[in-house]
């Protein structure tokens, strides 16, 4: 059987970041941005510069193989989950943009899914999960099944998705 047939899941953390930082330029690239990728691993702010017709994008890549990135964690204090986004949020203001990258099953010939987002609209979205309770891991898709926030449905909209469109509908906020 070929290794094309396993689904990606025995990554490292580190593996993962630098697989969704390659991904993330190749997608730039491919849609006609020049592409600065900041040196060293883990670099404040950014991870990614784009540009093209001298107007610029800061890229800062979140990659995953579980479905979810885990954002604001770190924020919380007293299970207020609203206050760890808004506090998050203030951290990162809307000066960067979010490029997620998912590898959760699929296979070593597969794309990952890409999702562009302005940290405004990830910290509503994130304001928003659990039928308004709030949560500090976005997700692709989660279906609650227990306690206060059963019976929800959070998923990242579908014009976050990565393409060219995107790229220049976000381009145009700066």
């Amino acid at each position: 059987m070929s290794s094309s047939v396993f689904i990606m899941k025995e990554m490292t953390s580190y593996q993962v970041g630098v697989a969704a930082e390659a991904f993330a330029a190749a997608l730039f690239a491919r849609v006609g941005f020049h592409v600065s990728v900041q040196y060293g691993a883990n670099q404040p702010g950014y991870d990614l510069i784009i540009e093209r017709e001298k107007k610029s994008l800061h890229i800062s890549v979140k990659g995953s193989q579980d479905g979810g990135w885990g954002l604001t964690q770190s924020y919380l204090k007293n299970a207020d989950y609203r206050a760890a986004v808004d506090a998050w949020y203030r951290e990162h203001g809307e000066s960067i943009i979010f490029c997620f990258v998912q590898f959760k099953d699929k296979k070593v010939d597969e794309m990952p899914e890409v999702f562009l987002a302005t940290s405004g609209e990830v910290a509503d979205l994130l304001k928003k999960s659990g039928g308004g309770l709030g949560d500090t891991v976005l997700r692709v898709k989660k279906v609650w099944t227990r306690g206060q926030r059963a019976g929800n449905v959070d998923e990242i909209p579908e014009r976050w998705r990565f393409s060219k469109q995107r790229v220049e509908e976000l381009l145009k906020l700066r």
